[in-house]
């Protein structure tokens, strides 16, 4: 249906090309133009100023839901006035005994406005039918939990 594209930048920075000693910063460019500073999380040499991968991937699946939620509720006629979710992903082993985002749980506080407020039912059936649509939620292995307030 369609192809997102993206561009990943990096070029060393060091004259020793090792484990120890190379750069982890890159720059991952949208097709809009957007230029995102990254780097590998901390632990494995990267600079925490920059976002790492494992951020993208926890912030593209809140990312996904929230958008999903925000044309649903339209649809359904509800005024939403702010969304915040303070998101976590877990980095744990998988079945396989390998690295992953095994789990993550995103946790939305969504505020109305309007003439018409959704009842705490209403509210619930938007999140769970969100994370079923959301297009990144659909193409993971990772555990997603949703936690609305």
């Amino acid at each position: 249906m369609s192809a997102h594209k993206v561009t990943v930048e990096w070029k060393s920075a060091s004259e020793d090309f090792s484990y120890e000693s190379y750069n982890r910063d890159h720059v991952l460019v949208f097709e809009g133009g957007v230029r995102v500073p990254a780097s590998a999380v901390p632990a494995y040499g990267g600079n925490p100023a920059h976002v790492n991968p494992e951020e993208a991937f926890v912030a593209a699946l809140s990312s996904c839901h929230m958008l999903t939620f925000l044309a649903m509720a339209a649809k359904k006629r509800f005024v939403v006035d702010c969304y915040i979710d303070h998101a976590v992903g877990f980095l744990e082993k998988n079945q396989d005994k390998k690295l992953a985002i095994t789990r993550a749980i995103l946790r939305p506080q969504v505020m109305f406005g309007g003439p018409t407020l959704p009842t705490r039912e209403q509210i619930h059936a938007l999140h769970e039918r969100a994370h079923s649509e959301c297009f990144i939620a659909n193409s993971v292995t990772t555990e997603v939990t949703v936690e609305a307030e």
